[in-house]
Formats: C-alpha cells, structure tokens, sequence
C-alpha cells in the first residue's frame, strides 16, 4: 500500500507567497541600471536571483560548478527545503563524497527567472503596481534563464565555470550555457535532455497549462489579489506531467493494480487504485509549493526552446568550435526526452568538433531516474568530472 502522508495547505501556501519575494535563500539583486535583456523585447528591472552555494570557492576560482534545475525544481538542491521540510531535490549527486562533491567543488544552484521561489517572476511584487507581476510578467525563455546566471557567475566574481550540470529543463540550460557562453563552460553535464521540445511534449505542456487556467480560482493570473489558489487545475497539470516522468514498466512496478487500503472496488470515482492516489498526493503535494503562474512561465520557456533555430536550423553549428569538454546521458525508458533525442546532441557535437562522451543507462526508471538512486549514472558522472577536473588542473580537494 502507497503511504500517502497529508500537506497543510495554509501553511505552506503563506511559506510560498513568501518565498517569492524574501526567500530562504541568497539573494543578488540588480538594480534599473543592470537590466535583464528578455528575448521578447524587454528589459526586465529590477530584479533579483535567489540562489545557495554548497562548499567553498577555491583561491584561483576554478571549482566552481553551477547545478541548473529542471521544471519543477528550485535552488534547493542539497538543503531541507524551506517550505516542505524535504531533503534537497538532488542529494542523491550532490554532497560530501558524491559525483558532484561540495568537499571539493563550489557549487551553486540559482532559482531561474520565471520560477517562485525567490528569484523575479510572476508571483513577485511589481515594483511599478505594488502587486504580483500576474500575467504582466513578460514571457522568458530557457537563452533569458541562462542570461540570467551569467549576471549571477559575474556577481559572484567567477570569471569561468568549471561545470554546469542539468538533467531535463535543467540540461536544457547546460546546452544553452556551452552555446551562449563557449569560453566560460569548462565542462558540461547534460541529463535526460534535448536541444528542442518534441511536438508531444509542447502538448502535455498545453494540456497542463489549460487544466491551470481552466479553473475558476485561476482568475486569469490574478488569483493572489482575490485571495484564491488555482489548487485543482495546478494539482492536474501536475498529474499528467508526472506520468510522462516514469515508465509504464516503473509504473507497474510500484503499483500495478493493487487497490488502496481496500479489498474490494468501491464502485464510485474515488481513488480505488494505489496508482490513482499516489498521482492524487503528487498533484496536491506540488500545488502547496509552487505558483501556477509560474508553470505556465517555465513549461512555455521549454516549448520555445530550439538552439538549432537560431543558427540557420544547424545544430552543429551552434557548437562550431566549442572548448568545452560534453557529457551527454540518457535514459532507456524515458519516453519524455528518449535517447534518440541525445544521440541527435552527440551527433552534432561529433560533426563541430567538440569533446563529448555518451551514455546510454539501461534503467526502467522513466525519465525521473536522474533524480533517483541510478549507481550507473552516479558512476559516470563521477568518472567525468574526475577526467575533466584532471584536465582542469584542480587539485583533489580545496585547501
């Protein structure tokens, strides 16, 4: 039986909203004279960037390593979180002794632009109305997240980045980083991803965000000045998504057709199936920590993403005489992101010129396995940054 443990939704809904603008985190801040040039024209100012560091930045500023989120996630990669009380979203490759080791690296991981857990987005304060941005929040997309950092790398006084590191959106940012900014990627990790989102995953995305809008607490963005929450259209937006994060292998593994907490079908639309209230936890667990608005934001910056549009449709030529050194993974069952679409990536790697190593892990894990305990992964990992971190001259652990 699937242990389904209840959130409090007052709580963490005040702990959210308040994430947004003082967030439990590191805060850099730019100011009217330091403007975020937007790909839709804008330029966004003032805004800030909530981010945590991880270990300890070298003498010569080498080891740094920016970890980019995916989708749903947050700058809360290796601390409890401040609002669910979880461990950090990706201790299972960041930490003491692990592939990404803070005993051994400066590692980073900023919140993006667009998200809600502190760094500017739609449910931040419009310093020009006083009230959350709404849907007056200029589209972003994943070149403007990436933008975005680079303004956070300079802030910090990192010059060159020894590592950025991603799995899904977040390998997203990886590619756009080597494309944007050759010179300042020593090496890049990119996870369970691809260059372009598939017509299938733009629909899931258009699926998800007209659950969102389609309900009336929504009030067209402008649910926190009617004191409403878009709970349901969030809570089914993230249900469907998260069935393309698993395998129908991993799926029927875990759940099968066993019933919940019950012998026999109750003949009614409750959730008979352990598979239906686990995805019904899933869905109310998510919306007591991350704004609907934002969702629309961030799933609409993946459809829009297409390194190879800006470069007369010639992804080799994005990556034409990159330094970094590449290692691209994929997943056997992930149907959301299938290896296909990587070994289109190392193709064209390939065809530039670039450094890239490829691995195929053989897994039923769907596409989440990249966030799960996967040895395979974490062992390539390791022996990557290992080869690069030789090659970068780091000495094995900070003085």
């Amino acid at each position: 039986m699937v242990n389904v443990q209840p959130v409090k939704p007052s709580q963490t809904r005040s702990e959210r909203a308040r994430e947004a603008d003082h967030p439990t985190s590191q805060l850099a801040q730019f100011g009217a004279d330091k403007p975020l040039r937007l790909d839709c024209g804008v330029d966004l100012a003032p805004f800030q960037i909530a981010y945590q560091t991880y270990g300890r930045l070298n003498a010569d500023r080498s080891n740094a390593i920016l970890i980019c989120h995916a989708l749903t996630g947050d700058q809360h990669v290796f601390n409890t979180h401040p609002v669910t009380g979880k461990p950090g979203w990706w201790e299972t490759l960041v930490g003491p002794g692990r592939p990404v080791d803070t005993d051994r690296y400066f590692v980073i991981c900023s919140n993006v632009v667009g998200g809600c857990l502190g760094s500017t987005g739609p449910s931040s304060t419009n310093p020009a109305t006083g009230k959350p941005w709404g849907l007056d929040f200029p589209v972003i997309t994943i070149p403007d997240m990436v933008r975005a950092q680079a303004m956070l790398i300079d802030h910090l006084g990192i010059r060159k980045l020894f590592a950025v590191v991603g799995g899904s959106m977040g390998g997203m940012q990886v590619l756009q980083w080597a494309v944007a900014y050759p010179e300042r990627v020593f090496s890049a990790l990119a996870v369970a991803c691809s260059t372009r989102h598939s017509a299938q995953n733009i629909a899931f995305h258009e699926l998800g965000r007209q659950a969102v809008m389609a309900d009336p607490e929504w009030r067209g963005g402008r649910y926190f000045e009617h004191g409403t929450h878009p709970r349901r259209g969030l809570s089914v937006a993230r249900m469907a998504a998260h069935i393309t994060y698993l395998s129908s292998a991993a799926l029927h593994r875990k759940f099968g057709r066993r019933l919940q907490d019950r012998e026999m079908p109750t003949f009614s639309f409750d959730a008979d199936f352990e598979v239906e209230s686990y995805l019904r936890h899933q869905g109310s667990s998510f919306v007591e920590r991350f704004d609907a608005n934002s969702y629309l934001y961030l799933t609409r910056a993946m459809d829009y993403f297409d390194i190879a549009a800006d470069h007369d449709g010639a992804l080799a030529q994005a990556f034409r005489g990159s330094p970094t050194r590449f290692c691209v993974v994929s997943f056997t069952s992930d149907w959301l992101f299938p290896t296909s679409e990587s070994r289109n990536i190392v193709h064209a790697l390939n065809a530039s010129g670039a450094r890239v190593s490829f691995a195929e892990i053989e897994t039923d894990k769907g596409h989440d396995a990249f966030l799960l305990d996967v040895p395979e992964f974490f062992a390539i990992s390791h022996a990557f940054l290992q080869s690069a971190a030789s090659a970068h001259g780091l000495n094995s652990a900070v003085s």
